[in-house]
């Protein structure tokens, strides 16, 4: 492996505290902690998504790094195939250049802005490829796609290098958190974190002329069956703790995967009145900036790790 960590991403790999678990392995000499990943670059994917929010997929998709492994547990992930420890999906490119080279093609053809999608255990490897990609010349918009479960002071280390935050805030109690993804502490270490990128970039999305976005910072909540009331304490949280002016991306894209086809709630889709009674609160908070998603949309965002484009939908966001 090819890669070059800074004196920083060198102690935090050697003594991994990267992420909320600070499981304290040595990343260099194996895949001992939570997330099950080393010190390569641990990609699973490279690829054209447009699956996202309007102004970060912009008009021709953004170019999306998806990593493997993550500090979570969700048990409805999508991303399951790449997400757990021993995932049966190999890593596709763990050399530097080669990704490089990968995501530069991607870049050619007018695609605006680098994602990395569930990076939080992987912080020096996004800081080497935004690093090498300046070294060839490119200074594509950067966008953490993150579950929110996130250590502020590692967010205060990539201020000058992120363009955009893009984190979720699916938990405002503990028992739901520790339910569904294994992380009691989740809705405190993630309130502390989205607050440090609101810090970092405020209230407003800055766009180009095209709509895309240049810089900002947008919040994404996944609404699960049986779970309209949690997402309502979730929406309160963001209100009380940042602010109602905060982009807010509220999703109803959630599909029961194979994972929870015997689980007693969340077996199933999201029903349309389920969704509706939390756009309700939403405006009656008063948020007033952000996107809604088509109900219909459920089966849209299933990907296929195996495959070169994982994902092969449009976004459904109004």
């Amino acid at each position: 492996m090819n890669i070059e960590f800074d004196k920083a991403g060198i102690e935090l790999l050697s003594s991994c505290t990267l992420c909320p678990r600070e499981c304290n392995v040595n990343r260099f000499t194996g895949r001992e902690g939570y997330c099950g990943t080393d010190s390569g670059l641990n990609i699973s994917s490279i690829c054209i998504h447009r699956g996202e929010e309007p102004p970060v997929s912009g008009t021709r998709g953004i170019c999306n790094i998806f990593f493997s492994g993550c500090n979570l547990r969700c048990v409805y992930c999508q991303n399951h195939e790449i997400s757990r420890p021993g995932s049966h999906i190999p890593n596709k490119l763990d050399d530097l250049n080669s990704a490089l080279d990968a995501i530069e093609e991607i870049l050619s053809v007018g695609v605006k802005a680098v994602g990395f999608v569930s990076p939080s255990h992987v912080v020096p490897q996004v800081k080497t490829i935004i690093r090498g990609l300046h070294k060839r010349g490119l200074k594509p918009v950067t966008v953490y796609n993150t579950n929110g479960y996130d250590r502020a002071g590692i967010l205060r280390e990539i201020a000058g290098l992120i363009d955009v935050y893009l984190p979720d805030l699916k938990y405002a109690s503990p028992e739901i958190a520790f339910k569904y993804s294994g992380a009691a502490d989740y809705p405190s270490v993630a309130v502390k974190a989205l607050k440090e990128m609101y810090y970092q970039k405020g209230s407003a999305l800055q766009l180009d002329e095209d709509g895309s976005v240049l810089n900002g910072f947008l919040i994404r909540h996944l609404v699960l069956p049986g779970h309209s009331d949690e997402s309502i304490k979730v929406l309160r949280l963001i209100a009380d703790e940042l602010s109602t002016g905060v982009n807010l991306s509220l999703m109803s894209q959630y599909h029961p995967v194979d994972l929870v086809r015997d689980h007693p709630v969340i077996n199933r889709s999201l029903h349309v009145e389920e969704y509706q009674k939390v756009v309700d609160e939403m405006n009656l908070l008063g948020f007033r900036n952000g996107w809604l998603q088509d109900p219909e949309s459920t089966s849209n965002y299933l990907p296929d790790f195996s495959r070169d484009h994982p994902f092969e939908s449009q976004n459904n966001f109004t």
